[in-house]
């Protein structure tokens, strides 16, 4: 058993967030290694903003404020430059980037890496090719986001879901691109087709308030589109939507540049959901091209491979089934072993 501790200076949660609600993609993440690594035997706490002292899922969750101890045999500081140099005496020390790493050259950055000499842990190829040359570290590892045990149980359907289309990201991460394709490109072609809209600013806690505005903005234009076939429904806790997810067709999700694993396609994907994206990113190393679901080229044939998911019953269980045989081998329990070969010999 290891000594693992972890911390986090972003928004507040805590060990009842994901079961209370929706939660942001690096939030999800932390907690579910956390959760992962203690159920393999080892000695787990979090130093975060959470708002009480608890232990929920083998896990210990201690208030920032109080402090970090000086040793462990692992330590995780996620994100933020603040954390690099906490628990001094940690045998090994790793920082985990969630955001493409070009946020780390600045001088800030720069001298803690020098100093403390982490090892960076990425998400994705295209997350590993962001970071800086020049930028110190004490090694780079690429290891994916676990997919949790709700989406790798989820029970498949037996039959082809009707035309219906789910979009469970942030409002901000190109959902008004999709409701020009909807209206354009994909709606006058299957006037039954229905696109449901799984967002909301809550989700992204304080983040999400600063960007309150522009989310409710492009939201409100999806309320506007119901006679489209637009539903706008609220976020849903990972094992509700899990089993909202095995009842669509097909996810489409244009992808971001800021996005580094991209848990919304990953999580359909784990269901049986074939998905449409473009080369944006990270999302296009969640599709297996042609096998569970297309990369599309362009626009145009963003809207062609949508239409045909959504029309093609065969073409639609041949994704299907391959989506459910190669995208449900990565549990956050692979990702947990993988962190374990960091700990020291």
């Amino acid at each position: 058993m290891a000594v693992i501790r972890m911390a986090d200076d972003g928004i507040a949660f805590d060990g009842d967030t994901l079961s209370r609600g929706p939660l942001g993609g690096a939030e999800t993440a932390f907690i579910s290694l956390a959760e992962a690594l203690a159920a393999r035997g080892h000695d787990v706490t979090i130093h975060n903003h959470c708002g009480a002292s608890m232990k929920r899922h083998g896990v210990v969750w201690e208030p920032l404020e109080k402090g970090v101890p000086e040793t462990a045999d692992l330590y995780i500081a996620n994100r933020g430059d603040r954390l690099i140099h906490l628990v001094p005496d940690a045998r090994a020390r790793v920082f985990w980037t969630h955001n493409p790493a070009q946020y780390l050259n600045k001088w800030r950055y720069w001298r803690k890496m020098a100093r403390w000499r982490p090892t960076v842990v990425f998400s994705s190829e295209f997350h590993a090719r962001s970071i800086a040359a020049w930028m110190p570290t004490g090694g780079k590892e690429t290891i994916p986001y676990g997919i949790s045990e709700a989406f790798l149980a989820a029970d498949p359907p037996a039959d082809p879901p009707p035309p219906h289309v789910a979009f469970t990201s942030s409002p901000l991460r190109s959902l008004d691109w999709l409701l020009d394709l909807w209206e354009q490109g994909i709606r006058p072609h299957l006037p039954g087709a229905e696109l449901h809209v799984f967002s909301s600013p809550k989700t992204y806690g304080a983040h999400g308030d600063a960007r309150a505005d522009a989310m409710n903005a492009v939201l409100d234009r999806a309320r506007t589109m119901a006679e489209l076939g637009v539903v706008l429904r609220d976020p849903l806790p990972k094992a509700d939507l899990a089993e909202a997810l095995t009842g669509f067709r097909v996810i489409l999700y244009r992808g971001d540049p800021g996005e580094t694993y991209c848990l919304a396609v990953g999580e359909a994907q784990a269901v049986g959901v074939p998905a449409v994206v473009q080369d944006i990113g990270c999302v296009a190393e969640r599709v297996v091209e042609g096998e569970t679901g297309f990369v599309a080229a362009d626009d145009t044939d963003f809207a062609r491979r949508g239409c045909a998911i959504l029309k093609d019953d065969e073409l639609w269980r041949r994704l299907h089934a391959a989506a459910l045989a190669q995208q449900r081998q990565w549990s956050w329990d692979d990702a947990a072993a993988a962190f374990e070969k960091l700990l020291p010999v």
